[in-house]
């Protein structure tokens, strides 16, 4: 653990393939470690002390890891922000991380403008890769800065802000770690650990969703300070991943389920194009994964398929390709020094296969959402906290989650999971995407809606709506089958495969006190 850690290892082999960026410029550990530093004594020189919070709406790029593992370095909260926001959504972020400085970019230069002239962000402290009116140009914060290793060195660390799917987002804020940022850097490669992976030992990362989000950002720089080559991607596309993965030999990657989805109806002839025979943890969660799908997966891919179940608040559970395929479905057992349980809505803790509220406790790793304590309380029983997921524990400990609480449809006092029917209805070979939620129904009070994305070159209507029923009738109970099927050339998902599904749900619900 001594060795490990990017800051030391790029001193230890300044040669070595640290990332491969979008345009397939290939960075040496000593090439990145110069200029992450160079951006420390940058955000020094403008008066940032240890504490305080820098912002970022950026692409995937070499940047967003020097901005990275500078602040990391030097005591500072990093706040990425979702660049599909709008410029409102931006702003109340930036102010509510309390951000001494903003970091934008040309490719969000609208949203960036307006969000920094919104709230009143300093121009000084403002800075753009490429051009954005009112930023100061990106390398002004660098180029006069020394390449060496910043002195009195302390550890900050990324303060995510919730997705605010229900009212504002929130920053998931933890205390500093009041010890040398070299340690806490090799502390966290034991997240890679449980996956299997070792330091090093010609390991490749590869990184296709945005790193705003938590995990993607957490993998990806836990790769860095294993020792692991990272190839990062722009945007996540099928073929592309497959090509890259053959060229770099890459071991290991965070996925999601929709991105499984969509490799898998990729025509077999070009599924079998390429060669993945260097996988070894290509690791999913952020969403349920149908169980064709993740057969599917497994025969392809062999048992590189790793599982794990977490939150940007905490986590979590794990299970290996060997356990899910004994217990098909689960997302495992809760990882060391976290616990597992589930209670009902009056806080009474449930037995084995008793449906319930998830709730989650990790170690000693406390959290507290950002200005917001009852946001805080409530969404805790002593300590632990939930997110809002529906599940159950079988005898041996293993999570099995049914759905979100939000999602659950309630149709004639009956409770129906949408990630159910969804992973059915996915697996339908004209079907590319799909949503299922509930919709008003003054008899049943709710019916089930699909809004499917077919595939290309499949036309909608009536005919493939028939053709689709024809197979829930085999697949689905009658009371789980959707009532009527809407179409849409692409479902409202951000890069990472999230589903925007109250976008889809609420005009239905428009006038109405949804159940």
């Amino acid at each position: 653990m001594a060795d490990l850690g990017f800051w030391k290892l790029a001193q230890q082999s300044p040669d070595t393939l640290a990332l491969v960026d979008p345009q397939e410029r290939r960075w040496s550990r000593g090439e990145l470690f110069a200029e992450a530093n160079r951006m420390a004594h940058g955000l020094r020189a403008l008066g940032l002390k240890p504490g305080d919070c820098v912002a970022l709406v950026m692409e995937n790029c070499a940047e967003f890891f020097q901005i990275n593992l500078a602040v990391t370095q030097i005591g500072l909260y990093m706040t990425p922000i979702n660049n599909h926001l709008t410029a409102p959504e931006i702003a109340y972020i930036v102010k509510d991380s309390g951000a001494k400085v903003f970091f934008g970019s040309e490719k969000f230069a609208a949203a960036c403008q307006a969000a920094r002239e919104q709230i009143g962000f300093p121009p000084d402290s403002s800075f753009a890769l490429g051009t954005v009116e009112g930023f100061r140009p990106f390398s002004e914060l660098t180029a006069e800065q020394p390449a060496t290793r910043p002195e009195e060195r302390c550890a900050g660390q990324v303060m995510n802000y919730t997705s605010g799917t229900t009212g504002k987002p929130k920053g998931v804020r933890r205390a500093l770690a009041p010890i040398d940022p070299d340690l806490v850097a090799a502390l966290t490669t034991g997240l890679l650990a449980m996956f299997g992976l070792q330091p090093e030992d010609d390991n490749v990362h590869i990184c296709g969703s945005p790193l705003y989000h938590t995990a993607v950002l957490m993998f990806s720089s836990t790769s860095l300070h294993m020792g692991h080559a990272v190839v990062l991607t722009e945007k996540w596309e099928p073929e592309p991943m497959l090509r890259l993965i053959e060229k770099y030999r890459v071991t290991q990657s965070h996925m999601v389920p929709t991105q499984f989805n969509r490799l898998l109806k990729l025509a077999p002839a070009i599924r079998e194009k390429y060669d993945v025979s260097s996988l070894r943890a290509m690791i999913h969660a952020a969403a349920p994964c149908p169980i064709d799908t993740k057969w599917k997966m497994l025969n392809w891919w062999g048992d590189s398929i790793y599982e794990y179940y977490a939150a940007t608040e905490g986590g979590g559970t794990l299970v290996t390709p060997q356990e899910w395929r004994e217990r098909p479905g689960t997302v495992g057992k809760a990882w060391p020094n976290a616990e597992i349980k589930i209670f009902d809505d009056e806080a009474n803790e449930l037995g084995p296969k008793t449906v319930g509220t998830v709730y989650m406790k990790l170690g000693q790793a406390d959290f507290k959402y950002k200005d917001a304590e009852q946001k805080t309380r409530d969404n805790r029983i002593g300590d632990f906290f939930t997110v809002g997921d529906i599940g159950e524990l079988d005898e041996a400990g293993y999570l099995f989650l049914r759905d979100r609480k939000a999602d659950m449809i309630i149709s004639g006092g009956a409770n129906l999971y949408p990630a159910e029917i969804e992973a059915e209805l996915v697996q339908h070979p004209k079907v590319a995407d799909v949503a299922v939620f509930g919709i008003p129904n003054d008899d049943w009070g709710e019916e089930i809606k699909a809004v499917i994305q077919p595939m290309d070159g499949i036309e909608p209507g009536p005919a493939l709506s028939e053709e689709i029923f024809a197979w829930c009738a085999d697949r689905l109970a009658k009371m789980k089958t959707p009532r009527t099927i809407d179409y849409l050339e692409e479902l409202p998902r951000d890069p990472n495969g999230k589903l925007y599904k109250r976008k889809l749900r609420d005009p239905y619900w428009a006038g109405r006190s949804q159940i």
